[in-house]
């Protein structure tokens, strides 16, 4: 078995490495790369160290999901995690002061029920389950929870510095990979040290393990791309398609039992998340 926080600590190094050669494309020769990151670290320092929240609040949200991806079916964590939208949407009407519609507060209330009958239903589809893995579905919830709360201030106070300085995208996602990098490390000395000095920094890695971090710094860029440039539609529809693929990928590689309390409960996520996303309908000006 593979250490979850030197997962975390690669998938950091390889997005801070993929910004690295976008704004090298950029500016066409090493002087130009280092000039620019230079000027943003160590002459702008401030914004630099504005981003060091999100930035620790992003490793310990990495870390929580892969303790709930350790405890809980593919397609349950898929559907629970949907709670970071409801935490996004408290933390923008605080600190983005945001105003949501009655039709987007009845969306989350859905969500929330959905979300449940989703997590009550694991006890019985587990029962029908075969796997070699010990799980605490009690655990793997704290941790979605926990992680969402994390995910919803980091990404809303990520949207405020994104959107609120001429700093790009990938400088401020090489900030946010170094922050993680340097935090990162101090929890695999923290909570692997002793594994790591016996059996090595990669030990339990294999094919799989590294195509499942590839993906977290790739989700990691993504997210940083759908703040600055897409809407909450793209996303809304993009998060119940991950859902429907995540479903039919457990039921077919890892035996996952669709219940119907199951399915009720994903129709109720995807129906929420649908709701949150559709716009606010415009106020008719009459002529005079």
């Amino acid at each position: 078995m593979y250490l979850a926080t030197t997962a975390v600590v690669l998938a950091e190094l390889f997005k801070m490495l993929a910004c690295f050669a976008v704004i090298f494309k950029e500016k066409g020769s090493f002087a130009g790369l280092i000039e620019h990151v230079h000027y943003y670290t160590v002459i702008q320092w401030k914004d630099a160290v504005k981003i060091s929240v999100p930035a620790i609040l992003y490793v310990i949200q990495n870390n929580l999901q892969y303790v709930a991806i350790s405890n809980l079916e593919a397609a349950v964590f898929q559907v629970t995690y949907q709670l970071k939208i409801m935490t996004t949407a408290i933390f923008s009407v605080f600190l983005l002061r945001k105003e949501l519609i009655k039709t987007q507060w009845i969306a989350l209330v859905l969500l929330f029920v959905g979300v449940s009958m989703v997590q009550l239903s694991q006890n019985d589809a587990k029962s029908s389950q075969s796997t070699d893995v010990e799980q605490s579905p009690t655990l793997g919830l704290i941790a979605v929870l926990l992680s969402c709360c994390s995910s919803g201030f980091a990404g809303v106070y990520f949207e405020k510095l994104l959107k609120g300085s001429d700093i790009s995208l990938w400088m401020r996602n090489i900030h946010l990979a170094g922050y993680g990098v340097i935090v990162g490390l101090f929890g695999v000395y923290w909570n692997d040290g002793a594994q790591v000095a016996e059996k090595g920094f990669l030990f339990g890695y294999n094919g799989w393990v590294w195509w499942v971090v590839l993906m977290q710094a790739f989700g990691g860029l993504l997210v940083a791309v759908v703040v600055k440039y897409a809407d909450n539609i793209l996303k809304g529809f993009a998060t119940s398609l991950a859902i429907i693929v995540s479903c039919v990928f457990s039921v077919f590689i890892w035996g996952f039992v669709i219940t119907l309390q199951f399915s009720a409960g994903t129709a109720l996520v995807l129906g929420a998340v649908y709701m949150y996303s559709l716009p606010k309908p415009q106020t008719k000006i009459l002529p005079a």
